[in-house]
C-alpha cells in the first residue's frame, strides 16, 4: 500500500509541476499586460498575480494531503467501514477549508489596502486563469488515463478495474488527484472567490463600505459554520449490504450539511440586520433564497445520479447493449437540466427583487456560502476512490474492496453534487459580472436588434461548443495514446498477463501528462482572446451579446454533461454490486462503455464550462474601459 500511494503521489506531483511551469509563463505574460494596460498599474496585475498564487497554493495543498490519505483509507477499511469513511472525509475537509480560508484570506487582504473594484477584480481574475488550465488540464489528464485502462482492461482483457497487470492504472489513480482534487479545488475556489468579488463590487456600488464588508463577514460565519458541520460528520460501526453502506454514507455526511445549514441561517440574521440596518431584511432574503437554490440542486443532482429511477433506468438498459445505454444517458443528462434552469431562474428573479443586482451576487455567495462543508464531501470522492484502486492493487480481499466500492459509489455522486453546485453558483455570479459590466462599459440596453449583440450572441454560444470539441479531443488523443501503450506493453511484457512481471506504470503517466499540457492551452487561450476581439472590433454592446450567449449555452451544456456522466458512472457501479448479472456480464460491458463516453463528459469538459461563463464576464469589466475608446 506504501509502495502504491508513494507511487501515485510522485506522478501527481511530477504532473503539477511541469502544468505550473507551463501556468507560470502564461501567469508572466499576463501579469505584463496588465500591468501595461490597466488601471491602477501595477496594482491590478500585482492582484492577480496574488489570485494565481493563492488558487495554485489551495490546489496543491488539497492533492497533497489526499495523496497521502489514500493508502491510509484503504488500511483503515481493513479494520471498519466508519473509520475508512472518517479519515477520507477528514481529508477531504483539509482541501475545502484550504480554499475557503485562502480566499477569503485573499480577498480580505486587499480590501483593506485597496478600495479600487479593479483590484478585487484582478484577484478574482487571476483565480480563474488558474482554475480554467488545471481543471482543462487535469481533466484531460484524468480522463485519458481512465478511458484507456477501461477499454484495454475491462472491455479488452477482460481484467478487473484497477488491476496491478494493467499498465494504465497508476495514471488513473493520479488522474483522480490531479483532475477531482487539485482540479476541483481550484474550480471552487475561483467560483467562491468570484461570487464573493462580485458581491463585493455591486456592494459598494450599492452601499458604500458597508456594503463592501458584507460578503466578508458573511464568508468568515459560513467557514465557522461549515467546521461545526465538518465535526458533526461521526461515522458509526456499521456493516450491512453494499447498498445499506451507500445509504448510511450519505445519510452521515448530509447530517453535516444540515447542520451547517442550519446555523447559517441563523447567523446570517442576526449579522445582516444587525450590521445593514433597515436594509438587511431583503439582503438576508436574498442570501435564503440562494441557499435555498443551492440546496435544491443538490438534491435534484442526487436524484439524477444515484441510485434511483434514472440511473437504474440506464442500467437496465444496458442488458439491450451500449447504443441504448449512451441513449438513456443523454436523456437522463438532458432531462436533468429542466429543473436546476427553473430553479436558477427563480432564485434570480426572487434575488432581483429583494435586493437588486446586488440580490443575484448575494444568492450565489448564499450557494457557496458553506463551501468548507460542502468541498469536504466532494473531495472525499477522489480519496475513497483512490482507496478502492489500492485495495484491488494491494490484495486486500473481497470484504475490504465491497467496503471501498460502496464508499467509491458515494464519491461519484458526492462529485456531481459539487459540480451542481459549481455550476449553479456560476450561473449567478455571470449574471452579477453581466450587470457590472453594463456598469463600466456605461450600457443602459443592449437591444437584439443591433446586429452587433446578435453577432455577439451567436459567437459566444459557439464559444461553449468550441470549447468543449477541444477538450473532448484532448480526452480522445491520450486516450487513443494511452490504449497504444498498454496493449503495447501487454505484447511485448513477456508474464505480464499472468501476473509474472510488473508494467511500465510510469510511462502511461508521462503520456497523459504530455497530451494534456499541451491540449489545454488552445481553450484556455481561445476564452481569453475572444472577448478581447469582440470588444476592440464590434465594440462594448457586442461583448454583452457574447456574455448572455456563453452563459445561456455553457450553463445548460455544463449541467447535461456533468449529470449524464454522473449517471453513467453509477449505472456502473450498480451492476459492479452484482445486479443484472454483475462484473463481466453483457450488461457491464454496455455499461463500462457508457461510463467511458461519460467520463469526459463529468470531469473535464462539463465542469470546465463554468469557469468559462465567469472568466468571459471578467475579462469583460477588467477590460471595459479599453473597449470603449474603440466604439
Amino acid at each position: 500500500m506504501k509502495e502504491l500511494s508513494y507511487a501515485v503521489r510522485q506522478g501527481a506531483m511530477a504532473f503539477l509541476r511541469r502544468e505550473f511551469i507551463t501556468l507560470a509563463i502564461f501567469t508572466a505574460v499576463m501579469v505584463l499586460i496588465l500591468a501595461l494596460l490597466i488601471e491602477p498599474k501595477p496594482w491590478v496585475a500585482l492582484a492577480y498575480f496574488f489570485g494565481t498564487l493563492t488558487s495554485a497554493l489551495a490546489g496543491f495543498l488539497g492533492m497533497s494531503i489526499a495523496t497521502r490519505a489514500n493508502a491510509r483509507t484503504a488500511n483503515a477499511a481493513i479494520v471498519s467501514w466508519a473509520r475508512a469513511l472518517k479519515l477520507a472525509f477528514s481529508s477531504g475537509a483539509v482541501m475545502g477549508f484550504c480554499v475557503v480560508g485562502l480566499g477569503l484570506l485573499g480577498l480580505t487582504i486587499l480590501s483593506i489596502f485597496f478600495e479600487d473594484i479593479h483590484v478585487w477584480l484582478g484577484f478574482a481574475f487571476g483565480a480563474t486563469s488558474v482554475a480554467l488550465f488545471l481543471r482543462v488540464g487535469g481533466g484531460i489528464f484524468t480522463k485519458s488515463a481512465d478511458v484507456g485502462a477501461d477499454l484495454v482492461g475491462k472491455i479488452e482483457k477482460g481484467i478487473p478495474e484497477d488491476d496491478p497487470r494493467n499498465a494504465a492504472v497508476i495514471a488513473d489513480q493520479v488522474g483522480d488527484n490531479v483532475g477531482d482534487i487539485a482540479g476541483m479545488g481550484s474550480d471552487l475556489y475561483e467560483s467562491y472567490v468570484s461570487a464573493l468579488a462580485a458581491a463585493m463590487v455591486l456592494g459598494v456600488i450599492a452601499f458604500q463600505t458597508k456594503g463592501m464588508l458584507l460578503p466578508l463577514i458573511l464568508g468568515a460565519i459560513g467557514i465557522v459554520a461549515s467546521i461545526i458541520g465538518v465535526l458533526v460528520v461521526r461515522p458509526r460501526e456499521f456493516e450491512g449490504s453494499f447498498e445499506k453502506q451507500v445509504s448510511k454514507a450519505h445519510a452521515t455526511m448530509n447530517r453535516g450539511v444540515y447542520v451547517s445549514n442550519i446555523l447559517m441561517i441563523i447567523a446570517a440574521y442576526f449579522a445582516i440586520t444587525g450590521y445593514m440596518g433597515n436594509e438587511g431584511l431583503n439582503i438576508f432574503w436574498a442570501l435564503i433564497v440562494g441557499l435555498i437554490c443551492g440546496f435544491l440542486i443538490g438534491q435534484v443532482t442526487e436524484y439524477f445520479t444515484s441510485e434511483h429511477k434514472p440511473v437504474l433506468g440506464i442500467a437496465k438498459a444496458s442488458e439491450t447493449g451500449p447504443a441504448i445505454n449512451i441513449m438513456e444517458g443523454l436523456f437522463v443528462g438532458m432531462l436533468s437540466t429542466a429543473i436546476p434552469i427553473v430553479l436558477i431562474a427563480a432564485t434570480t428573479v426572487a434575488a432581483f427583487y429583494f435586493a437588486g443586482l446586488l440580490g443575484i451576487a448575494i444568492a450565489a455567495v448564499g450557494m457557496l456560502i458553506n463551501l468548507g462543508m460542502l468541498l469536504a464531501m466532494d473531495c472525499y470522492g477522489p480519496i475513497a476512490d483512490n482507496a478502492a484502486g489500492i485495495a484491488e492493487m494491494a490484495g486486500l480481499g473481497k470484504e475490504v474492496r465491497a467496503r471501498t466500492e460502496a464508499l467509491d459509489a458515494v464519491g461519484n455522486t458526492t462529485a456531481a453534487l459539487g459540480k451542481g453546485f459549481a455550476v449553479s453558483s456560476a450561473a449567478l455570479a455571470a449574471l452579477a459580472w453581466l450587470a457590472t459590466y453594463f456598469e463600466v462599459a456605461n450600457i443602459e440596453i443592449a437591444s437584439i436588434t443591433n446586429v452587433d449583440v446578435i453577432a455577439g450572441l451567436f459567437i459566444g454560444t459557439m464559444m461553449t461548443f468550441l470549447f468543449c470539441a477541444l477538450a473532448m479531443k484532448g480526452v480522445s488523443g491520450g486516450a487513443f495514446d494511452v490504449v497504444k501503450e498498454v496493449r503495447r506493453q501487454f505484447k511485448e511484457i513477456k508474464g505480464l498477463m499472468e501476473g509474472e512481471a510488473k508494467p511500465d506504470y510510469m510511462s502511461c503517466v508521462d503520456i497523459a501528462t504530455k497530451r494534456a499540457l499541451k491540449s489545454m492551452l488552445l481553450p484556455g487561450i481561445l476564452v481569453i482572446i475572444i472577448p478581447l476581439i469582440i470588444g476592440f472590433t464590434l465594440g462594448t454592446e457586442a461583448v454583452a451579446g457574447l456574455l448572455v450567449g456563453a452563459l445561456l449555452t455553457g450553463l445548460l451544456v455544463a449541467i447535461m454533461m456533468a449529470n449524464s456522466g454522473g449517471a453513467w458512472d453509477n449505472a456502473k457501479k450498480y451492476i459492479e454490486a452484482g445486479n443484472l448479472g454483475g462484473k463481466g456480464s453483457e450488461a457491464h460491458k454496455a455499461a463500462v462503455i457508457g461510463d467511458t463516453v461519460g467520463d469526459p463528459f463529468k470531469d473535464t469538459a462539463g465542469p470546465s464550462l463554468n469557469i468559462l461563463i465567469k472568466l468571459v464576464g471578467k475579462i469583460a469589466v477588467i477590460f471595459a474601459p479599453l473597449f470603449l475608446l474603440f466604439d
